[in-house]
């Protein structure tokens, strides 16, 4: 190792010998020897062992010949190596019986799969259609879906009930009012497929075979959960049963209460909504209507009341009772 006064000068290691230490231990080795006055500059030369004294004129120095530095270095590296590969053998039989148990049970499923992106969202809806067999349900919240995501799930869907699968999928009440959504239906129109609508929904939802379902982890629809684990998996199959047993077909008429006081049963939910504390934007969003329908149902609900702000409407419809019908 070389010293501190020649690593002050001489900050290096063998590996990156400097520019006159390489050229004066080349020089020693063509001329077989070399003075002590002329290696002053490379002191590293000593400190490496690159040079010693030689026994006969101890004011020169003999070069040790490169294969014999080179091996001096390499045995502390090789048994280091050998000491290395004898411990990954020892690991390697300390965990061989484990191996051969945790190899006769079937491959572990991830319970919780974080999917990032729209390609690896829909690959992953892609490869469960595909290996659908008996049943998919979804829950498709918000008004007209618009034409290319109805394009899609129109394929997706064709594949599986070509294939025998039965579906059941959940709307709002406002895609009754969208041609693009009817038109979908209409495509679909099998003893295997029911679509149904409520006036308020959760969120997105995908359950294929009851064993596999997907929910949205982010409002722009860019991460999506995948999920595997059973209980999960059962427990939002329940929350869609329960939803679906309050839905009215597609094609039927709405369940709607009967007006009370002039007001119609989305007036009724949106002013339910506004009690709650939720401003137009979540109305809207939670009703599956545009915030400018939403407006419109709130203006024609001040009207009814007489209402002249937003503060004293919701002192209105705390009055007025009309939150105490059943719905």
């Amino acid at each position: 190792m070389p010293t501190s006064n020649t690593m002050g000068t001489h900050a290096h290691g063998v590996t990156d010998l400097c520019e006159e230490g390489k050229r004066l231990y080349a020089s020693a080795l063509r001329s077989g020897r070399i003075s002590r006055t002329e290696v002053g500059p490379a002191p590293c030369l000593m400190d490496f062992a690159l040079l010693h004294p030689d026994p006969d004129d101890t004011t020169w120095l003999r070069p040790v010949p490169p294969s014999a530095a080179l091996a001096q270095r390499l045995h502390p590296l090789e048994r280091e190596i050998k000491e290395r590969r004898r411990r990954s053998v020892e690991l390697a039989e300390s965990f061989e019986p484990f191996m051969d148990i945790s190899a006769q049970d079937p491959p572990t499923t991830h319970a919780i799969t974080v999917l990032e992106g729209g390609n690896r969202i829909n690959a992953a809806l892609d490869l469960a259609t595909a290996e659908c067999r008996t049943e998919v349900l979804t829950v498709q919240p918000g008004g007209d879906r618009g034409e290319d995501r109805l394009s899609e799930g129109l394929e997706r869907a064709l594949s599986v009930v070509g294939r025998g699968v039965s579906m059941r999928t959940l709307y709002q009440h406002t895609v009754r009012h969208s041609q693009g959504t009817l038109a979908y239906a209409a495509r679909l129109a099998n003893d295997k497929v029911e679509i149904r609508t409520l006036e308020e929904l959760i969120e997105r939802l995908i359950v294929f075979d009851r064993t596999v379902a997907f929910i949205p982890a982010q409002k722009d629809d860019q991460v999506a959960l995948e999920l595997r684990h059973p209980g999960l998996v059962n427990y939002l199959v329940k929350v869609f049963e329960q939803l679906w047993s309050r839905a009215s077909p597609l094609l039927g008429e709405v369940g709607y209460d009967p007006p009370t006081k002039g007001i119609s049963g989305v007036q009724r939910s949106i002013a339910q909504l506004l009690v709650e504390g939720h401003v137009d934007d979540s109305i809207a969003r939670r009703l599956g209507m545009n915030v400018r329908t939403c407006r419109a149902h709130v203006a024609k609900l001040s009207a009814t009341l007489g209402s002249t702000s937003r503060a004293q409407l919701g002192f209105l419809i705390a009055r007025s009772g009309i939150l105490d019908q059943d719905s």
